[in-house]
């Protein structure tokens, strides 16, 4: 049971403690909120009362001696986002599982830099009483060790991605200034920039939506030969792979072709693939938005067409504003408004063209996920100092990464996503905390507000 009628507000480093209450008003017919402040919370001495509650309460201060209040609410929630990883980690990692545990966990809400890990974690209430050694010198030296470690990575990958049929590969990059880091070297971004840079590659579960494993790859690796070198060190036969234009090229056909893997990559808009004459005969509705669609069988291949009917009109209106401005001819305006919110995408696989459409549309999700993955990427820049950290450092990142979207996902389940994010669910639920008294502890009483966020979720892990 929580403590009933105490409030702890935090302002800062500190806490205090109130007595709080509400009554009914019956002249202004609303709710009224009474709080008496008791004192404030030490870790060292315990509860501190106010002056004009030290003599009223002095028995009382006796038997209310806190040695120490953490974030509950929180921490069980990150518990159970994690909680389809821990026994892949204790697995992989069985020698510093709980560093990796505890930084993945940590870095979930964002930047959380190795210097200010140990403190970070103090805030939460322990609630698997592990006990990880969060000193920077020893992370330093975890991120070298699981960035050298593969084979424990790929147990927790190849898990991964045995729960999932159709599969998202997307390539991303992020900058690096060290000299000692040999991946960071120059090439062309999507940007078409010429710096120094690590390509990243993300796998993500088309099913799920969940990330099923990163690979850190040097900048001037190709496109092209990045994916082959991440496919064979996974077995993916007999799964969807689906990937952005960039990859779109007789080469990658043919590759995928020979290790048995289904694909669905949307056409360059000067492919000859659009010449092919394919007859948009059926119709379905996606997002309210009307797509006509049709299908083609040439050789190994489908080809399937897809008419957006607001995308043709918001693109036929910018090619008119470039013939206006002078940037096209008639003849290029005439050819252009014949491809116009038109998508072709070339698989090797037989579906329904709806099948194919949302597919290709769940490619988005993966590059949302990619923000967020990058804004915990630039946490450690200046304890990255080889390779081998930089591996073990995308490692992590990717697990927290994993966490914030199972939050996700849960949000979404609920039909919550849209006015909460997990950043806002997590803080919420840090306002839920564990007071220690020494020999035993307690739970605070859970905000109703935060019980009704619980149910809705489905959740049921506060005490009744």
């Amino acid at each position: 049971m929580g403590v009933k009628c105490l409030e702890i507000k935090q302002r800062g480093t500190k806490y205090y403690v109130y007595h709080s209450t509400t009554h009914w008003d019956k002249n202004i017919k609303k709710a009224i909120k009474t709080s008496k402040y008791l004192g404030r919370l030490d870790r060292e001495r315990g509860m501190v009362e106010s002056h004009e509650n030290q003599e009223s309460q002095r028995s009382e201060a006796q038997s209310t001696d806190v040695r120490n209040v953490t974030e509950y609410g929180n921490s069980i929630l990150l518990q159970e986002s994690l909680k389809d990883l821990k026994p892949l980690l204790i697995r992989a990692f069985p020698g510093n599982w709980e560093e990796v545990y505890a930084l993945s966990k940590l870095r979930v809400t964002g930047n959380v830099p190795l210097k200010r890990a140990e403190s970070a974690w103090e805030k939460y209430y322990n609630i698997e009483s592990i006990n990880p050694n969060l000193k920077p010198k020893n992370l330093s030296k975890m991120l070298h060790e699981v960035g050298t470690n593969r084979d424990g990575q790929c147990v927790v990958f190849r898990t991964l991605l045995d729960r999932s049929e159709q599969l998202v590969y997307d390539l991303s990059y992020v900058f690096s200034r060290s000299v000692s880091i040999s991946l960071a070297e120059k090439g062309y971004n999507k940007d078409r920039i010429y710096i120094p840079q690590i390509n990243i590659v993300l796998l993500c579960s088309a099913d799920t939506g969940l990330p099923t494993m990163i690979r850190p790859l040097p900048g001037s690796v190709k496109d092209i030969k990045t994916l082959s070198n991440s496919l064979l060190e996974l077995d993916i036969r007999g799964k969807v792979l689906i990937l952005d234009r960039g990859f779109f090229s007789e080469e990658i056909f043919n590759f995928l072709d020979k290790l048995e893997i289904s694909y669905l990559i949307p056409a360059r808009r000067n492919s000859h693939y659009y010449e092919e004459r394919i007859h948009l005969n059926e119709h379905f509705r996606y997002h309210k938005r009307l797509i006509r669609c049709g299908c083609k069988k040439l050789g190994n291949k489908y080809l399937y067409l897809f008419e957006d009917q607001v995308l043709m009109l918001e693109e036929r209106d910018t090619l008119y504003d470039k013939l206006d401005a002078g940037r096209i001819t008639k003849v290029e305006l005439h050819e252009e408004m014949k491809k116009s919110g038109r998508i072709l995408i070339i698989s090797n696989r037989k579906m329904n063209e709806k099948e194919a459409y949302e597919l290709f549309k769940r490619r988005e999700s993966v590059e949302k996920m990619f923000d967020t993955y990058k804004s915990t990427l630039s946490a450690d820049r200046l304890y990255l100092h080889d390779d081998e950290s930089v591996f073990g450092h995308v490692f992590i990142a990717f697990l927290s990464l994993y966490a914030y979207c199972k939050l996700e996902l849960l949000l979404k389940k609920a039909g919550a996503n849209k006015k909460m994010t997990p950043d806002d669910l997590l803080f919420k639920f840090s306002k839920v905390y564990h007071i220690d008294f020494g020999e035993h502890g307690k739970i605070m009483e859970v905000p109703k507000k935060i019980r009704d966020i619980e149910a809705k979720l489905g959740l049921n892990i506060f005490p009744t």
